[in-house]
């Protein structure tokens, strides 16, 4: 199995606050989703339908992230899903 490295480094772009393990391995969660899905999404979704569109959320209510430090709730998936589509559009064309 050959992993393909995704054309985003959403990962490496700066941080406003600290980060720690968690934040850079959901950065690199939404840099390896498919653009196509991506655009896709829709802010003004429920978080029921955000977890049923995104098809990785346990039944607890937080995403499904390997080696992590802290569970990601909805509301910080909306969150750092926003800054993801940001960081795409503003370096779209040149990546």
């Amino acid at each position: 199995m050959v992993l393909e490295q995704p054309c985003w480094n959403f990962e490496q772009e700066p941080y406003t606050e600290g980060s720690d393990e968690t934040d850079i391995n959901l950065r690199a969660y939404f840099d390896r989703m498919p653009d196509e899905k991506m655009a896709a999404y829709n802010p003004s979704w429920s978080d029921e339908e955000i977890v049923a569109w995104d098809g990785n959320f346990r039944s607890d209510g937080n995403l499904m992230l390997i080696c992590t430090e802290r569970d990601v709730d909805v509301e910080e998936y909306r969150r750092v899903i926003g800054e993801s589509i940001e960081y795409r559009n503003r370096v779209r064309g040149s990546v």
